[in-house]
């Protein structure tokens, strides 16, 4: 595949805009720097603050580690050690060493989840490009966990979430969870070398994408039970629920838009013939979710959910869907050089320097309300760097390699 030239006035061409990426992923850096603590990295407050009596969560752990990994390839002193300190809490206090897998958090609240496990998978990998100490050992425990307990190789896909000792399974298969291991699986791939991981990230695009999106107009059905089956009530309750909320989550259209196109890449990359159906999945997805979620409630910005009707469910604005629509975004507009994804680019980015990126107190704000201002019913503080710090790094990119080793080639 050879993807068109971009015009010469694209801003993914222009100095200055890349300059301006590099700069606010220096500043994002710098902002989570603070998050370590003694068992992990922790969430920080909207200023910045460790909490009184954090506690170091294998999300924040990961997803930390990952991105100082990708900080740590670019040759940016200073983040080696907070790697290094990731890995080694990875290791040892964050890690079940009677039942293998790892905890939720540092004060060993048990229950594994292929969500979670995933970015172990994520942050190994990431680290193990970086060359640092250690890192190799944690990708090899990582893959012994996917393979034993949560890839279904009769599914094409991962197990949801099994108890500490793994004998008790949830009745419950999640979108979110797979698309992350997708993430994990492309990562994997370039890691180790092992192709596998590409075939079984094609499986899971194929079910929860090809299969279920596809023949629901390109929205992703988010949750089903045990036996593949929509469960499109699920959560009703709870409709703000931060990983499984009610209804559709057009933030998740954009990344499984991006996901796919890096894969599509890779799977070329690696001399496999790569289905035409996922570029063309990943612009219905993107298609999908920017005319349903944007402006939905007659106020700029996407909104966080919508039902079945495409409704706004939860019209808060969330800092990590809009950091996904700029990656998807760029991604289309490099694998297809089509215009409308340079209008989406710029529009997106505009819409974030108005109103999510704090210049007062750093990094991004993380939740917005209706009427975009600063807000926290969702996601309180400033704990995630992962999705804000992507998002300056993968316009500047490739379609594959996967974010680390693709740093590293550059």
């Amino acid at each position: 595949m050879r993807t068109p030239a971009l015009p010469a006035d694209s801003w993914l061409q222009r100095p200055a805009h890349l300059a301006w990426l590099a700069d606010e992923g220096m500043r994002l850096l710098a902002f989570a720097k603070a998050s370590r603590v003694e068992a992990g990295f922790a969430a920080l407050d909207a200023c910045g603050r460790i909490p009184v009596n954090p506690c170091a969560e294998l999300i924040h752990t990961t997803r930390m580690t990952h991105c100082f990994a990708l900080a740590h390839i670019q040759g940016i002193p200073g983040y080696a050690d907070l790697v290094d300190h990731g890995v080694a809490v990875l290791q040892d206090a964050l890690r079940d060493a009677e039942f293998g897998g790892w905890f939720v958090d540092a004060t060993r609240r048990s229950g594994k989840s292929a969500y979670l496990h995933a970015f172990v998978a994520l942050a190994a990998s990431s680290a193990a490009v970086a060359g640092r100490p250690a890192a190799q050992s944690l990708l090899e425990r990582a893959i012994i966990i996917l393979e034993a307990h949560f890839w279904s190789e009769q599914e094409g896909a991962v197990r949801e979430s099994l108890s500490r000792d793994w004998q008790q399974e949830e009745a419950y298969r999640g979108a979110n969870s797979n698309m992350h291991a997708t993430e994990a699986f492309l990562a994997l791939a370039d890691a180790t070398g092992d192709r596998v991981w590409l075939l079984r990230a094609l499986r899971i695009a194929e079910r929860l994408i090809h299969g279920h999106a596809a023949a629901n107009g390109h929205v992703v059905i988010e949750h089903f039970d045990q036996h593949w089956q929509a469960l499109p009530d699920y959560n009703e309750a709870n409709r703000a629920d931060p990983f499984r909320p009610y209804g559709s989550t057009p933030g998740h259209s954009f990344e499984w838009a991006r996901l796919l196109l890096h894969l599509e890449a890779a799977l070329q990359d690696a001399g496999f013939a790569a289905p035409g159906w996922l570029a063309d999945d990943a612009r219905g997805l993107f298609a999908r979710a920017s005319r349903d979620a944007w402006h939905a409630d007659g106020t700029p910005g996407l909104v966080y959910t919508l039902d079945w009707s495409s409704r706004p469910v939860v019209r808060a604005r969330l800092h990590w869907v809009h950091a996904e629509a700029i990656a998807a975004s760029a991604v289309l507009l490099r694998r297809t050089a089509d215009p409308i994804y340079e209008d989406w680019y710029r529009r997106l980015w505009e819409f974030a320097a108005s109103h999510l990126i704090d210049r007062q107190n750093g990094s991004w704000h993380h939740e917005l309300d209706s009427g975009n201002q600063p807000a926290s019913r969702i996601w309180p503080g400033k704990p995630d760097l992962y999705h804000a710090y992507q998002a300056v790094l993968l316009p500047r990119l490739p379609l594959a390699p996967s974010l680390a080793t693709a740093l590293a080639a550059v």
